[in-house]
């Protein structure tokens, strides 16, 4: 039974997460705020409340910080090769190549947020940390403020350099008002969320019959199913050539990680800073995250020319690679000595 609900989950997903890139093109389209801003702000974060929940759960109920840190970091690591997935989706050529300056400032800030809540675990567990109200650790506050001031830099950056993306296409545009556009993609919203946390449910009992430690299988089990509704709504944004929505979803979604869920799962962890209480092998997943975002950011910025063409770039090739190895590196360090 617990098979039919993952694949009745994921079914669902991909029906609401269809209807929620193309209303959310609508919205894009029809106000101006563009692709990339809908992409790292709402797109974002409405898929990643299947982590959030996971994450207050593992927190709060279980007492397992491990398995919702193990899911935030392996959920960055597969957003990232999502990218690598949409070069195959996408039948032009690698996706990295057609993409603006926007993508770069949220990868860029992507980067620095992973950065920075790597650096904050390691100083937790090794050098000091201030815990305020008996509740929440000074370093999840700060990337909570940290995250705050990306969305402003993003929001800053695209007002700067807004042009008029209104549709001037006739794909049904007009036949939807604006008003219309923001019903039917909470609606998609609604639905998208809450079937992506029925699943991240799911994933904790499938991953409970492995004998694994908890971090290896937030990392891979719960991360995977939390990032469904990622997968679904990047693939389904390539289709439609909004190319920037999809990565900046992904972007966006571990910027959402990194900011808001480890201080949100900080306030409900009770036995004090939660990054002063899980396994320092999150940081190895943080440095892959860091090389792979490193690589995203080199791909949209140097795009080489090749004689031939290719289905899949040299650049999304070394994010698949980097995951593999990710995941066997994590596996080893998982099993007992």
């Amino acid at each position: 039974m617990i098979w039919i609900q993952f694949v009745i989950c994921l079914a669902v997903i991909i029906v609401s997460g269809t209807k929620l890139v193309k209303y959310g093109d609508l919205i894009a389209k029809k106000t101006g705020l563009g692709r990339v801003w809908i992409g790292v702000v709402l797109l974002a974060t409405i898929t990643s409340l299947p982590e959030l929940a996971t994450g207050i759960t593992s927190a709060a109920v279980l007492a397992e910080p491990d398995l919702t840190m193990g899911d935030l970091f392996g959920s960055n690591l597969i957003n990232l090769v999502i990218i690598a997935i949409l070069d195959l989706v996408h039948r032009s050529g690698p996706v990295l190549r057609y993409l603006g300056t926007g993508i770069v400032l949220s990868s860029i800030l992507s980067l620095f947020m992973i950065t920075a809540a790597a650096t904050f675990l390691y100083l937790a567990q090794n050098l000091f940390t201030v815990v305020l109200f008996g509740r929440i650790g000074i370093y999840s506050l700060t990337l909570f403020l940290l995250y705050l001031f990306a969305q402003y830099m993003i929001f800053r950056f695209q007002s700067d350099n807004r042009s008029d993306t209104r549709n001037n296409e006739a794909i049904q545009d007009n036949l939807v008002s604006l008003k219309k556009a923001v019903g039917f993609f909470v609606v998609a919203a609604v639905i998208t969320a809450g079937i992506g946390t029925w699943l991240a449910f799911i994933g904790k009992q499938i991953s409970g019959i492995t004998g694994l430690s908890t971090s290896f299988v937030g990392t891979l089990f719960l991360a995977f199913c939390t990032s469904a509704p990622e997968i679904v709504v990047s693939i389904s944004a390539v289709r439609i050539g909004a190319l920037e929505m999809a990565v900046g979803n992904m972007m966006g979604s571990n910027l959402f990680n990194m900011g808001v869920i480890i201080f949100v799962d900080d306030l409900f962890y009770s036995a004090g800073s939660i990054l002063q209480r899980v396994s320092m092998d999150h940081l190895m997943t943080a440095l892959f995250a860091i090389l792979m975002t490193s690589i995203v950011i080199i791909g949209i910025t140097f795009r080489p020319r090749f004689r031939w063409r290719i289905p899949i770039g040299v650049d999304t090739a070394a994010l698949a690679i980097l995951y593999v190895g990710a995941m066997v590196t994590l596996y080893l360090l998982s099993k007992p000595a």
